[in-house]
């Protein structure tokens, strides 16, 4: 009697282990090629530390120059995802109707800005790549393939005329020295064709490895969470001064330029879920 009912115990335990080991196999079958869908979450703060609250979070400068935001806003675009063996996966490239995003403050959930992605490649994906602006190549296209995007930047406040082109990142607030009272608003952008009008390009893409890999396919959703850290704007690799000369600043200069070298970086992926 015992020996039957070690036996039942026996083949009780290969089966449920059978069936874990065909479960695990399939949810890794090579065959399945099913894709999937992938978010990523955005949250702004200061030093790596999340949630701004607009008109509230107060930060000091290397300068000791005190600021906050009323408004923060910047557009990704050219989403690329590269899995373990160096390949790249560009969800729309060069298609802002389809691939570009308005990343804005205002409408962060407990300091949290989703984008949620269809149609991703099944793969295990190391590191992501994405633009900070639109394109030459994308704003060259005219209303082809951006007609869309250009009217929710149009309602969102990122574009200027369609000569002009598009507002990449709209920072405005307060600052000053001993509390923030005075005013500034710089809004950083491409004017137009660069190459004509022989001004800077201010898209930059960055490149973040991510600390977990994100493994897309039919049955999971990962969701890679970055944070921007938006002290880098007075504080990055190039210390800036809010002054009267540059408070109040639109387009493409010098201190424009330095503003986009200091944003582009203040990303870095926090962590990667896999569920």
């Amino acid at each position: 009697m015992k020996i039957y009912k070690f036996l039942s115990l026996f083949f009780i335990a290969l089966t449920l282990f059978s069936f874990s080991s065909c479960s695990s196999r399939d949810d890794d079958n090579p065959q399945d090629t099913t894709p999937g869908t992938l978010q990523i979450k955005f949250e702004n703060g200061f030093n790596n530390l999340g949630d701004i609250v607009l008109n509230q979070t107060v930060q000091t400068s290397s300068q000791g120059q005190k600021h906050n935001f009323s408004t923060l806003k910047y557009v990704i675009s050219n989403i690329t995802l590269i899995d373990e063996n160096g390949n790249e996966f560009k969800y729309n490239e060069n298609n802002p109707d389809k691939g570009a995003f308005i990343i804005d403050q205002a409408d962060a959930v407990a300091g949290i800005i989703y984008l949620n992605l269809n149609e991703i490649p099944k793969n295990n994906y190391k590191k992501i790549k994405f633009g900070l602006g639109i394109s030459q190549n994308a704003y060259l296209l005219g209303m082809d393939g951006q007609a869309e995007f250009w009217n929710r930047a149009k309602q969102k406040g990122m574009s200027w005329s369609w000569a002009a082109g598009y507002v990449f990142v709209k920072l405005e607030g307060k600052y000053g020295t001993g509390s923030a009272t005075t005013e500034f608003m710089n809004h950083t952008g491409n004017m137009g064709k660069v190459a004509e009008n022989n001004t800077p390009d201010l898209y930059r893409e960055i490149t973040l490895n991510l600390p977990t890999t994100a493994r897309v396919n039919g049955k999971i959703r990962p969701s890679i969470h970055i944070l921007a850290d938006l002290n880098q704007f007075l504080s990055g690799d190039k210390s800036l001064t809010l002054t009267e000369a540059n408070a109040m600043m639109m387009g493409s200069s010098q201190h424009l330029v330095d503003v986009t070298n200091n944003l582009t970086k203040m990303f870095k992926v926090d962590h990667v879920h896999n569920d």
